[in-house]
């Protein structure tokens, strides 16, 4: 993963990205006992759209291929770890704005903060995510009070 992250960071310094987040299960296993997942979830903030609030995120797309990374059905194979991007709403936008920055292997990254994170599973709502709720709580002290203002902004409805 440490190639990986390294390949993302590159993307975001020559702006082909303006930003990144590691979220989903990945962001997950920073916090709690390890589970089984086995794609890396990069959630993005793309340079921009056009007028007609179309996203163009062709020069990422670009970048990679020159690079020689292979598409497998929803992921691209990057130093041999399935990344799926997500191109970020206005909560993911926020909490890519506000993840935490960490080192993964002494290389600088970012990712989901637990509070975040848990209101992206609640919104998502799989029965996974749920679970992966259940276990941040149980296992994270979480700072409730910012989860609570993070929900009532978003509109998420709580399931505790």
């Amino acid at each position: 993963m440490k190639n990986t992250i390294k390949v993302l960071n590159e993307m975001r310094n020559k702006g082909i990205i303006v930003d990144y987040a590691i979220g989903g299960g990945i962001a997950t296993l920073f916090y709690i006992e390890a589970f089984l997942t086995y794609d890396l979830d990069i959630f993005i903030i793309p340079k921009g759209e056009d007028k007609k609030g179309i996203i163009d995120i062709s020069d990422m797309y670009d970048f990679l291929i020159k690079k020689g990374y292979k598409w497998e059905g929803e992921h691209i194979i990057i130093e041999g770890i399935p990344v799926q991007f997500i191109v970020a709403n206005e909560l993911e936008e926020e909490a890519i704005k506000n993840a935490k920055e960490i080192k993964f292997e002494n290389i600088p990254t970012k990712v989901f903060s637990p509070e975040y994170l848990v209101a992206i599973l609640l919104k998502v709502g799989r029965k996974k995510d749920k679970d992966r709720v259940e276990k941040l709580l149980e296992q994270k002290n979480l700072n409730k009070k910012k989860l609570s203002i993070i929900l009532e902004r978003f509109k998420i409805e709580w399931i505790g």
